[in-house]
């Protein structure tokens, strides 16, 4: 069963850090872009950062270039996001996604550009 899941997210206090994570199963994720996205409540979900297989290159959003970043440990088929200096309008649901592609492309960013989602995992940045 081809499957991605989420976990690291939390409650964490406006300056934190987090750490999450994207495991695959049931298909190796070396030939595979990922990408982390977000959905706050009432918002449309958001490109926050790819990452191409191809190369590593990857892509931020204005809003998080900085202070997130993603890397991918093929050995261990996990992508991660690495998240300091966090605010609290960075409170959503982040998703990972994946598809079959070397590169994340100048459209990286479009929900549609990805075919395999996680569940989700809520991340809340308060005080």
């Amino acid at each position: 069963q081809v499957q991605l899941v989420e976990s690291g997210g939390g409650l964490v206090q406006p300056g934190g850090s987090l750490r999450l994570s994207c495991a695959a199963s049931g298909f190796t994720l070396d030939y595979y872009v990922i990408g982390w996205f977000r959905q706050a409540p009432g918002k449309e979900r958001e490109g926050v950062s790819c990452i191409s297989s191809s190369d590593g290159s990857t892509y931020y959003a204005d809003s998080v270039r900085g202070r997130f970043t993603i890397t991918r440990d093929n050995a261990k088929n996990t992508v991660y996001l690495q998240m300091n200096s966090l605010r609290p309008e960075d409170t959503a649901v982040y998703y990972c996604a994946a598809n079959d592609r070397p590169m994340c492309g100048s459209r990286w960013y479009e929900v549609g550009s990805l075919d395999i989602w996680g569940q989700g995992t809520l991340v809340t940045v308060s005080s």
